[in-house]
């Protein structure tokens, strides 16, 4: 029986994770990448969780893997009150097996994962200059990339909600709003110590996160509103200084700042005709519970799961039965998900009435272990 074919759309993180994960199905892929892909060199850092760092693991992408994500078993929450750092809520787990949570440079796992690429012999990577375009060809759908013609079982778009291909494609029944901010990011350098605690620094309208990626470097995520980011990059540069210091020590910027704006976005519709939006393009979330990818993640097992079953039983991968069978699953926990990390971050504006309940919670074992659970692998439906 001919193999069926697969055409993933995109050579960003979610792309090359998408294409190394549906490798192991019993099908060709044709992973699609932009001749431009400016995700290669960035300060973007991705944390995930315990049970997503196992899913990952299991792709055998590197031997380097393990050393690349930097595993953190301490979480702190700080708020700021005269010009101090108070902590309100710890969730420790050096003295378990698990961890809170793994963080990597986006860059470097890109690199790793392009080089497994390469290994697969079901994966063929095409370079495009121009976007390609999609239409029906007969009971498959036709792509078009620099004047060749490639017919696909199943086409799935990585390429994020912004891009030109979604809008045309996909350009409604969302739900999307600017939290009117911006992700401030940039890497520090320190001296070196027993770097495994994860800090979040709640100030006045702001969020300050200190990621570690080694003993002697940190990752810095901080979300200002708008207006911040026309400061320049030296009076930055100083106030991140100024607040790293209470817990790193000799800091010296690797590299730039970085600037992207916080948008909130779900999306209603997954599937059309045999495509199907993924990763960024279907939710879109706040950073400061570092949740993105791990949503992504769990889409993704989830449609491993589903795929591998109906191409043992010999089923056309990209009906429609089977695109909304991953919809009604995924659809339900991914809206629940993104609308409580919504609702989260507009709690958190309520400094007085957040770090009183923080306090509390701090205090139940009971509540952090729930809390443990549902970062780990999400809501459960």
């Amino acid at each position: 029986m001919e193999k069926q074919k697969i055409c993933i759309i995109g050579g960003n993180l979610t792309g090359l994770v998408t294409a190394i994960s549906l490798a192991k199905l019993n099908c060709e892929i044709d992973l699609m990448i932009d001749n431009a892909n400016p995700t290669l060199k960035s300060n973007r850092t991705i944390a995930i969780s315990e049970s997503n760092f196992n899913f990952i693991s299991k792709l055998n992408i590197s031997q380097f893997l393990k050393k690349e994500m930097w595993p953190c078993s301490i979480m702190k929450l700080y708020t700021a009150k005269n010009k101090k750092f108070s902590k309100i809520f710890e969730l420790n787990n050096s003295n378990k097996q698990k961890k809170i949570l793994y963080i990597f440079e986006n860059s470097k796992m890109m690199k790793l994962m392009m080089n497994k690429i390469k290994q697969i012999k079901s994966i063929s990577v095409k370079k495009y200059k121009k976007v390609p375009s999609i239409s029906s060809s007969g009971l498959l759908k036709s792509i078009k990339y620099n004047n060749n013609h490639s017919k696909y079982n199943l086409v799935i778009i990585c390429t994020g909600y912004n891009s030109s291909l979604v809008k045309k494609l996909f350009n409604e029944q969302m739900i999307v709003n600017s939290y009117e901010e911006v992700a401030i990011t940039t890497i520090l350098n320190h001296s070196s110590f027993n770097n495994k605690t994860v800090r979040q620094i709640f100030l006045d309208n702001e969020i300050l996160a200190l990621l570690p990626i080694s003993n002697t470097r940190t990752s810095i995520v901080w979300s200002v509103k708008k207006n911040m980011h026309k400061m320049s990059d030296l009076l930055l540069k100083k106030k991140i200084k100024l607040y790293a210091k209470n817990y790193l020590k000799k800091i010296t910027f690797e590299n730039n700042i970085e600037y992207k704006n916080l948008n909130f976005l779900i999306r209603n519709k997954y599937y059309q005709d045999r495509t199907l939006l993924f990763g960024d393009a279907l939710h879109v979330i706040h950073p400061f519970v570092g949740q993105g990818f791990n949503m992504i993640l769990r889409d993704l097992a989830c449609l491993k799961k589903i795929l591998s079953k109906k191409i043992d039983l010999g089923l056309d991968i990209g009906s429609v039965d089977i695109l909304s069978e991953f919809s009604s699953e995924a659809k339900p926990r991914n809206f629940a998900f993104s609308v409580s990390v919504y609702l989260l971050k507009n709690y958190f504006s309520y400094k007085k009435l957040s770090n009183n309940i923080l306090k509390i919670l701090n205090k139940s074992n009971f509540a952090k272990d729930i809390f443990f659970d549902i970062a780990n692998k999400g809501f459960k439906f």
